[in-house]
């Protein structure tokens, strides 16, 4: 992978864990916070617009028979030199792919058509039907467009999409996953055990070690960039470091970084800018 300019990862956890309800709330930590999907949706639903009045969105496109298995589709100009797909976050239990439409922004200026999907939220799924969910999604988006396969995903979605490189997965496009960014994403899931959410997740020991990327092996050949913001919670900035440096030691190609100024949702935000690093670290050979 070429390298990108971002911000090498220095920092100390400051002692044991303590809350866990405190150390994994980016809500409380982030001033303001409430604003921003209010925010995110009103872009997303701009962009629909125009990507669709210039007949470049496919919307609603099926991957599975439930009600939220459907995902977004967007083309670049000319034919797409490979699919991107950005897995929403939200604690697997809040959102859905309509407020994330503009994060396609980035990747369709380097060529690539950009997938977004919805999933079954908790507590009417547990995680490991959602990253099944996931994996027939990719599979259906992947038959839609030739070329290699870059993923990326936030938060819960970093879990998800790294979930895809795992070698316990069962996925037919596999070998055509180029590399995964996983953007702030949770990669261990037993500290959730003893957080509020559970109340919501349903995670069991037994689910938290099986749906846990750093307790899995990756599929040889798995490329894997962690990207966080510098300003995130102790704990994202941990998880960020986790999993590429279990995984490099299981022969993955991995790299870990965090972008200065960035916290846990303004991170993602540079997806919608083409020449940013987060956007170059997806799209990029």
């Amino acid at each position: 992978m070429q390298p990108v300019s971002l911000q090498p990862v220095s920092w100390t956890t400051g002692g044991a864990l303590g809350d866990r309800d405190r150390a994994y709330d980016n809500v409380g930590a982030i001033p303001d916070a409430r604003s921003y999907p209010a925010r995110w949706s009103e872009a997303a639903a701009s962009f629909r617009e125009r990507l669709s009045a210039e007949g470049r969105a496919r919307l609603g496109l099926p991957y599975g028979a439930g009600p939220r298995h459907a995902y977004d589709l967007f083309l670049p100009d000319g034919t797409p030199r490979g699919l991107a797909v950005f897995v929403h976050g939200g604690y697997w239990k809040a959102f859905d792919r309509s407020v994330w439409s503009h994060l396609a922004a980035g990747p369709l200026a380097h060529g690539l058509a950009v997938a977004l999907p919805s999933y079954t939220l908790c507590p009417e799924a547990r995680i490991a039907a959602i990253t099944a969910e996931i994996a027939a999604f990719l599979d259906r988006a992947a038959a839609e467009v030739a070329g290699p396969v870059r993923l990326s995903g936030h938060s819960a979605g970093g879990h998800l999409v790294t979930r895809m490189l795992c070698a316990d997965v069962d996925l037919a496009c596999a070998e055509r996953i180029a590399r995964v960014v996983s953007i702030s994403g949770v990669h261990d899931l037993r500290p959730l055990l003893g957080t509020g959410m559970n109340e919501v997740l349903h995670l069991d020991p037994a689910e938290a070690r099986a749906e846990s990327p750093a307790l899995r092996e990756p599929r040889p050949g798995a490329r894997l960039v962690a990207v966080a913001g510098s300003d995130e919670l102790p704990e994202f900035r941990r998880q960020n470091l986790l999993l590429p440096t279990v995984w490099h030691g299981l022969g993955a190609e991995t790299q870990a970084f965090e972008i200065a100024d960035r916290h846990h949702f303004s991170v993602i935000e540079d997806l919608t800018d083409p020449g940013s690093a987060l956007t170059r670290a997806l799209a990029g050979g």
